[in-house]
């Protein structure tokens, strides 16, 4: 199992208040997955996610929402919105 940082995000809509996540990646590890895809492998236990802002860890966990599954970072107890705040993967 490889533990993997997230550095980027690619959203359904920037502009809506309801963005939802599509992709997930970094560019220097040289991977960009669906959303669909990071969501298997976390429900397979094949890898683990995390972000890392400002010297702070937050693993990426998978949630069931009333539209289905997506990831959000859980750090210090807290569900947090460390996905959004990522920039935009090229």
């Amino acid at each position: 199992m490889a533990d993997v940082q997230v550095t980027c995000v690619n959203k359904r809509d920037r502009n809506s208040s309801h963005e939802g996540i599509t992709h997930l990646g970094n560019p220097s590890g040289g991977w960009k997955w669906t959303r669909a895809q990071v969501i298997e492998s976390i429900e397979a236990k094949t890898n683990t996610f995390y972000t890392l802002v400002n010297g702070k860890r937050a693993d990426i966990a998978v949630v069931n929402g009333p539209n289905g599954k997506y990831v959000r970072t859980h750090a210090d107890g807290k569900w947090s919105d460390n996905l959004l705040a990522l920039p935009e993967c090229a």
